[in-house]
């Protein structure tokens, strides 16, 4: 398949997400009851037990009870030297943010032969952002919207469904996927688990756009690596937020 992929009409993308409120003593009686039983869910998979205040800090990785600050996209331009540009849709405003994603998507990216590409994003940005839409009464863009579709009908691409080959219970980051195939990576002052400190101790969305837009790079530079494709020279990757 990847050697007849037209990497100019792929968008990549990545989120990055937080809890709803700052801390759970923030959350009404009923949060805190439905939030109590998604604990004891994710607890009886574990030997240890956590509270529900515990846990709370996972709370960003659950559309539920978590909102996206961030989304970032990347494209490829085609040429001798080929560009790569990377927009971001971010800040507290999450129905604002969707609403622009999902004019972009609907507007450029709609087409049969075009996809999206994430890394692990059909288990969780996709369906996250898609869910977080409908809380927000945003119309969810026709390749997002996948319910009654065919798999075949489906454009999504994922780099870390691409390692597996066909292995279920394989999980690899992609931290670990750019250090095996040489693809240079900033080092960044925070990582993943953070997003949510700095988001709600420190108001610095601008900082978790730049993080984001860096996963972005990465997955589209792991891309070029799995066609086989010199990658995109740093020098040729442009930032339009910046």
């Amino acid at each position: 398949m990847l050697d007849q992929l037209d990497i100019t009409k792929v968008l990549f993308l990545d989120i990055e997400t937080v809890s709803q409120k700052k801390t759970y003593s923030e959350l009404t009686e009923t949060e805190k009851y439905l939030w109590g039983k998604k604990t004891d869910l994710l607890n009886s998979r574990n030997i240890e037990s956590v509270s529900p205040e515990e846990m709370y800090g996972r709370a960003g990785i659950y559309a539920e009870f978590g909102k996206i600050v961030c989304i970032s996209v990347g494209y490829i331009i085609a040429g001798s030297s080929p560009v790569l540009r990377i927009k971001s849709f971010y800040g507290h405003d999450e129905k604002e943010l969707l609403t622009n994603f999902g004019s972009l998507v609907g507007g450029h990216f709609s087409n049969p032969d075009q996809f999206l590409c994430g890394h692990n994003g059909k288990e969780f940005d996709f369906p996250y952002i898609a869910r977080r839409m409908l809380v927000n009464g945003v119309d969810i863009p026709d390749p997002l919207n996948t319910p009654g579709k065919k798999p075949w009908e489906v454009n999504h691409l994922d780099t870390m469904e691409l390692w597996k080959f066909g292995d279920r219970k394989n999980f690899t980051s992609l931290e670990v996927l750019a250090h095996i195939f040489n693809i240079p990576t900033p080092k960044d002052d925070i990582d993943g688990s953070e997003v949510g400190r700095v988001y709600w101790e420190e108001d610095d969305v601008e900082r978790i756009m730049e993080y984001c837009q860096k996963d972005v790079v990465t997955t589209t530079q792991l891309m070029m690596r799995y066609m086989n494709r010199p990658l995109i020279k740093e020098e040729n990757v442009e930032f339009v937020n910046r």
